[in-house]
Parts: C-alpha cells; sequence; structure tokens
C-alpha cells in the first residue's frame, strides 16, 4: 500500500506526517524475559545489600527516625516541590507537568541503595529509608499529587498501581531480611557475598539503562523542554537532599546516602503509572520522560562517585571526615571503609 505521508509500511499514521511503528512482538517477548532476569538479580543484589546491614543499627534507626525524617522531608516534600517549580518555570504542557510530578512523587529507588555502599554511606539508613518512602507512598503518593495537580487535571484521573507498590515493598523486605539474618549469623560469610552483589549492582544498573534504550529507543523524539528538566530534576535533588541533611547536622556519610536516596527516584513505578493514567496520544507525548530521568539520575550518580573516590585517593585511606558532636555518632572514614569495605583507596 502506498503511503503518502512517507511512513515505512509498518507504520500507523496518528496525525498528519506523524508516524508510530507498531510493536514489535520481539520487543515483547525481550522486555518479558528482560523483566524476569532483572527482578532475580535485583533480589540477589538486594540480598547481598542486606549482608552490610547489622539489625541493631537498622533498629536503632526506626527506634530514633530523625535521619528517616529529614529523608522524608526530602522525598516527599522537596522532590514533589521541585518537580512543581521546574514545571512552571519551563511553561511545559499540562499532561507534561503531571508526569513530572508523578517522578518527584515516587519512593526511593533500590539504586540508591547499591551506590550507597559504594560511597561509603550509611547502609543501616538508606534500607530503612528505602523501605519506609515505598511503604508511604502508599499515602504520600496520591496526597502529593492531590496538592500539586488540581491545577492541571483532576487528580482522581491519576491511577495509582497500589499492587505494584506493594510488590516491590515485598521485593525490596524480603531479600533484605534475608540478608540481614545471614549477616547476623554468618558475618564472615556475608562478607563474601557482599562483595560479589556489589559489584552485580553496578553491573544491574548499567544493564537496565541499556536495555531501556533499546526497549523503546523509538520514543526518543520528545519536548526539549523534558530534556532539560530530566537532566535539571535529579542533580537538585541530589544537591538539596545533601544539604538539608547537613543543615540537620547529619555527619558526611549520612549527607551522601540522604542525597542518593533523594534524588534517586523510582523510575518504573513512574512508567506503570503513566501507562495506566493516560491515552496512547497522551503517551507519544511524555512516555520517555520516566527514561531520561533515570539516565541522567545514574549518570550524575556515578559522576559523584568517581569525585568520591578521587577524593579517597588523593586524601588517604586514614583521613576522618570533618568532625562532627556525639549526638551525630562520628564515623571515621577509615572506619567507614571497615564496614563497607568498597574502594579502598591506596596505602600510602
Amino acid at each position: 500500500m502506498n503511503n503518502s505521508t512517507g511512513c515505512s509500511a509498518n507504520a500507523t499514521v496518528c496525525d498528519g506526517a506523524s508516524c508510530v511503528v507498531t510493536k514489535k512482538n520481539f520487543n515483547e517477548i525481550l522486555s518479558v524475559v528482560l523483566s524476569t532476569v532483572l527482578t532475580i538479580l535485583l533480589a540477589m543484589v538486594m540480598f547481598s545489600m542486606g549482608c552490610n546491614v547489622e539489625i541493631k543499627k537498622f533498629l536503632g534507626h526506626i527506634k530514633r527516625p530523625w535521619g528517616i525524617c529529614v529523608g522524608f522531608l526530602c522525598q516527599f516534600g522537596i522532590m514533589p516541590l521541585t518537580g512543581f517549580i521546574l514545571s512552571v518555570v519551563f511553561d511545559i504542557l499540562p499532561i507534561q507537568g503531571v508526569v513530572v510530578l508523578i517522578m518527584g512523587c515516587c519512593p526511593g529507588g533500590t539504586a540508591s541503595n547499591i551506590l550507597a555502599y559504594w560511597v561509603d554511606g550509611d547502609m543501616d539508613l538508606s534500607i530503612s529509608m528505602t523501605t519506609c518512602s515505598t511503604l508511604l507512598a502508599l499515602g504520600m503518593m496520591p496526597l502529593c499529587l492531590f496538592i500539586y495537580t488540581k491545577m492541571w487535571v483532576d487528580s482522581g484521573t491519576i491511577i495509582i498501581p497500589f499492587d505494584n507498590i506493594g510488590t516491590s515493598l515485598v521485593a525490596l523486605v524480603v531479600p533484605i531480611s534475608i540478608g540481614m539474618f545471614v549477616n547476623h549469623k554468618w558475618p564472615q560469610k556475608a562478607k563474601i557475598i557482599l562483595k560479589i552483589g556489589s559489584i552485580m549492582g553496578i553491573i544491574l544498573i548499567v544493564l537496565v539503562a541499556v536495555v531501556g534504550g533499546i526497549l523503546y529507543q523509538s520514543a526518543w523524539i520528545i519536548a526539549p523542554k523534558l530534556w532539560i528538566i530530566g537532566t535539571l530534576f535529579p542533580l537538585a535533588g541530589y544537591s538539596l537532599g545533601f544539604l538539608l541533611a547537613r543543615i540537620s547536622g547529619q555527619p558526611w556519610h549520612r549527607c551522601r546516602t540522604v542525597a542518593l536516596e533523594t534524588g534517586m527516584q523510582n523510575s518504573q513505578l513512574c512508567s506503570t503509572i503513566v501507562q495506566l493514567s493516560f491515552t496512547q496520544e497522551e503517551l507519544n507525548l511524555v512516555f520517555t520522560f520516566p527514561l531520561i530521568y533515570s539516565i541522567f539520575q545514574l549518570a550524575f550518580a556515578a559522576i559523584f562517585l568517581g569525585m568520591y573516590v578521587a577524593y579517597k585517593k588523593c586524601y588517604g585511606k586514614n583521613n576522618v571526615e570533618l568532625p562532627e558532636s556525639k549526638d551525630n555518632e562520628t564515623v571515621s572514614e577509615s572506619s567507614l571503609h571497615k564496614v563497607n569495605e568498597g574502594f579502598q583507596p591506596d596505602e600510602r
């Protein structure tokens, strides 16, 4: 059949010369297979991260949740507000603004736990923050979306997949709990598992980014403003999270942890909400934004990780962090290396 618009034979014409290629069956099969593999890998990585969590310290964060409260304020206070401000400043379409806000209202992603390990963060705080933010998202996501999106759309039209959030919570809590038990019973074996899992975690993050780019390569044409917002949003999350944690008196290793937990959002959950809430025509305008955010949040995290590793190599293994008050439980860099056993700087 001849097509006057110049579209390929396997494309459907949506509007004038705007062509959308039908989704290939190969991509569907590839998506299912990779989703299964990635889910298994993620469970294994979370199990290994749990092997670095001490039950006593984890419960200490729950009993004295000052760090968790700072993270909560960043996650459901700073991020939605930042998303709203960016949407208004760049004057994007209402539907695009809604998607930016959905991303800002999502709980922290599990990649933050992996990266917190590599930057010698507080793993107990990282795990507790991710768990609590995922649990609290059941109520905070609808509330934040109601507050910020009512100027653009009826918040009732946005479908929150509570079953997906519940599944994410189970997939997070169960393997981490098993890892904590292993660390409690067999600490030496837990260290070996941790080293393997930390490397798997980095591979998993890279794999997710590559797979996302392959599966959705036909959707990269999107408004330039969304590219800019997708770049600034995670950077603002990391920076403001670190700043607020520091203002609240948290030690440096916890500031790094809170920063990662704030900027690193659950982009997969955002994609699910977007697909459930909008028509195909609307999806053409916004579907790629969660992937754009995901790419830049990983890119900036990689830059921060590289800067931190360079800092450690320059200043040496035995340098202690800036002095902290006893209330903040001062932890030196050298002691953090013993806990996380991440990138060890060279001996001088």
